[in-house]
């Protein structure tokens, strides 16, 4: 669009031409599909991320790996090391998170409905507009991290035990009262 108002023409002559030239492309873009925008590079990392993905990740070294509107529902995570993983928008209802070190996590509105977060590592995580119903948090330690002020109180009501790796209680993490 831009070449379009280097032309010497009138400012009506300008505007008709970057019109014309937006219409083609848009009609281009409708009748030819596949020359439809590119994906993102974060989506094709991620969409490269889950090819590797089994529903058994016990143990696994997964550190900064992007799962960007993945469905990780059921996966096992246990004692996996997702230290500064990339989770956003992600489903991670009824996953296996146990044992496992998710600090510095990113996890924008992710879903942990169901997960068990039995001593995991939680320091530092972006867990803004994330849920976790019904989530076992016992031992968990989410030092640091960032919570909806909802979600923190939900997970307060039922935050108990104390951190094996970290040695910090639950509820000390989340700032309960």
């Amino acid at each position: 669009m831009r070449g379009c108002l280097r032309l010497r023409l009138t400012a009506g002559e300008r505007w008709l031409r970057c019109l014309l030239a937006a219409l083609l492309l848009v009609g281009a873009l409708v009748a030819h599909p596949a020359a439809a925008p590119a994906i993102t590079a974060p989506e094709l990392r991620s969409q490269r991320s889950m090819q590797e993905l089994q529903p058994d990740m016990h143990g696994r070294n997964l550190q900064q790996q992007e799962f960007l509107k993945a469905d990780l529902q059921h996966f096992d995570f246990s004692d996996a090391d997702l230290r500064g993983a990339v989770f956003n928008s992600s489903n991670l209802q009824e996953a296996d998170l146990h044992g496992a070190d998710l600090g510095d996590v990113v996890a924008y509105a992710t879903r942990f409905d169901g997960a068990n977060l039995e001593g995991a590592v939680l320091r530092n995580a972006m867990l803004m507009q994330s849920r976790f119903r019904g989530a076992q948090v016992e031992g968990a330690d989410f030092s640091d991290a960032v919570i909806d002020l909802p979600e923190q109180k939900a997970l307060c009501a039922r935050a108990t035990g104390v951190n094996p790796r970290t040695g910090v209680a639950t509820r000390d993490s989340l700032g309960c009262r």
